[in-house]
């Protein structure tokens, strides 16, 4: 009888560990441009995995972008400024016939990290992390092909040092 009140009281502690809030972020070994870190980002209707994009400001990644549902996605990296900007860009080109999506662009000042991938598809793309990065407000990833940013398509970029823990953004 003991031996099973010890075994169920191992399981319920297992199982409540497994439910906790996830702990601080692994140390990470920013990448450069000779051996670029690798981040994996999937989209899916409408949210992304991970639901926080670690990232050191300067590092240099190889982002896979992977698209894991069944239309059309993009991951914009950048600040307020740079969603709300390709926001404007794709609503401009809602509701277009049918035939390949039409192109569309922003100045280079407001353009931030765009990839677009078409389902089931990945897209590998190296890129330097910009360092004056966590000064832009509200810096995210998210898809703003028409309908899916307003659909919740978005998650955070949380700002980490080479120890793996968060930093001060100064964002307002």
């Amino acid at each position: 009888m003991l031996a099973r009140t010890v075994s169920i009281a191992v399981l319920a502690a297992s199982i409540v560990s497994c439910m906790a809030a996830p702990g601080a972020t692994p140390r990470i070994t920013p990448g450069t441009a000779g051996a670029p870190r690798e981040v994996n980002v999937i989209a899916k209707e409408w949210t992304y995995l991970p639901p926080v994009v670690d990232l050191v400001p300067g590092e240099t990644v190889v982002l896979h972008l992977v698209n894991g549902g069944t239309e059309v996605h993009e991951a914009v990296f950048g600040g307020a400024d740079v969603q709300r900007a390709w926001e404007e860009a794709e609503a401009a080109v809602a509701g277009a016939g049918p035939g390949p999506t039409p192109a569309v662009s922003v100045p280079p000042a407001v353009a931030g990290l765009r990839v677009v991938v078409a389902s089931g598809q990945r897209i590998d793309v190296i890129w330097t992390v910009p360092v004056d990065a966590p000064s832009a407000a509200d810096y995210h990833v998210g898809c703003h092909i028409p309908g899916h940013y307003d659909q919740g398509m978005r998650v955070p970029v949380r700002w980490v040092g080479p120890d793996g823990r968060p930093i001060d953004s100064g964002a307002p």
